[in-house]
């Protein structure tokens, strides 16, 4: 690059800045997007729930495909996903994982809902086919709420995301994974129970003091073997199972969800309203023990779910956009590429 034609390109750079007025019409045309999108899956749910049913009857019905299919999926899981599952994980997942369904649950027949709730429901063998816990089941229920709250400055500001509550798992002697995480998380959240102050009770510090433990057995082991790096979570997949969020209740993400609505119908007016920010939770985050299980959640369901069938077909390395033929030579050189990087941190599932 010349040095005038860099000159040139940073001068357009500084002098392309929003307006105020640009930068207020630009968060209401996202906004709009965001909508229009929560209605296109909306429509989409109520399309697809006929097919899901045909495909897991499908599945369910020949047993020489049933018996592996989940295991068989997870293992050629895209990267969004596979980066989670440790070794260890994938021991567990692979010896005794066999079925997983995903439901939008809090979306109705008729399409009135919240289509972006999500249930996770993962069966597993049991007794002495499974070494690891004795739960037949693990359901995962996540919610979408949101939360207004003025400051005392008079500022509104915003939060929405998926809130769940710690599910806890049954481990057989010596075979937590998690290494007390789990349990630690699911202990604060039922002695909060009862609208207890959790800034008093004995779980917080307890959860705190082993998230620090993990936290620098992680450090240390990762420094040891950089060959084999830790999830970006850091922790096993199973801690995905403590992954709360947020606190927001049903009532009070109701009540936000109308100020929001309104908010934004006057915006389509184009009646002048009060600006909002992004509401942080930092005291949250220092609990939380799977920072990225949103990310998780929406990644099984809108990456693996679906694409179930191919991903049971495929063979192993090809990422899903391959699946669907939508890669030009090139992307799949990059692909190669990016498998390579990636950790080979595990056997598969």
């Amino acid at each position: 690059m010349s040095t005038d034609f860099g000159a040139s390109l940073l001068d357009r750079l500084q002098g392309s800045e929003p307006t105020e007025a640009q930068l207020k019409k630009m968060s209401f045309l996202e906004e709009k997007r965001s909508r229009i999108d929560v209605d296109c899956l909306r429509d989409s749910t109520l399309k697809m729930r006929d097919w899901y049913n045909e495909r897991d009857a499908f599945v369910n019905g020949n047993d020489e495909i049933k018996e592996n299919f989940w295991v068989r999926v997870f293992a050629n899981a895209p990267s969004e996903i596979d980066q989670y599952i440790m070794t260890p994980d994938a021991a567990a997942l692979g010896s005794t994982l066999t079925n997983l369904k995903v439901e939008r649950f809090e979306l109705n027949e008729q399409g009135q809902g919240e289509p972006r709730s999500l249930r996770l429901t993962f069966e597993f063998r049991t007794g002495e086919e499974n070494p690891f816990f004795e739960n037949e089941k693990l359901v995962k229920e996540l919610y979408w709420r949101r939360r207004s709250v003025k400051n005392a400055d008079g500022k509104t500001k915003s939060w929405e995301g998926l809130v769940s509550e710690p599910v806890r798992i049954q481990w057989k002697k010596d075979m937590d994974l998690t290494k007390g995480l789990l349990d630690a998380a699911c202990d604060l959240a039922e002695a909060e129970k009862g609208g207890k102050d959790r800034k008093k009770l004995p779980e917080l510090e307890k959860l705190k003091n082993k998230i620090v433990e993990l936290e620098t057995t992680a450090d240390q082991e990762e420094d040891e073997d950089e060959d084999f790096p830790l999830s970006p979570a850091g922790a096993s997949f199973f801690a995905f199972f403590g992954y709360r969020g947020n606190d927001v209740s049903a009532e009070e993400s109701k009540v936000a969800t109308k100020q929001a609505d309104e908010r934004f119908a006057k915006l389509s007016k184009g009646e002048t309203v009060e600006d909002e920010e992004e509401e942080e939770d930092e005291e949250f985050e220092d609990i939380e023990v799977f920072p990225d299980g949103e990310q998780l959640a929406i990644a099984i369901a809108d990456d693996l779910w679906p694409h179930a069938l191919e991903l049971f077909n495929r063979d192993e390395g090809m990422d899903i956009e391959e699946l669907e033929g939508d890669v030009d030579d090139e992307d799949e050189d990059d692909g190669d590429d990016e498998e390579d990087a990636r950790p080979k941190k595990k056997t598969k599932v």
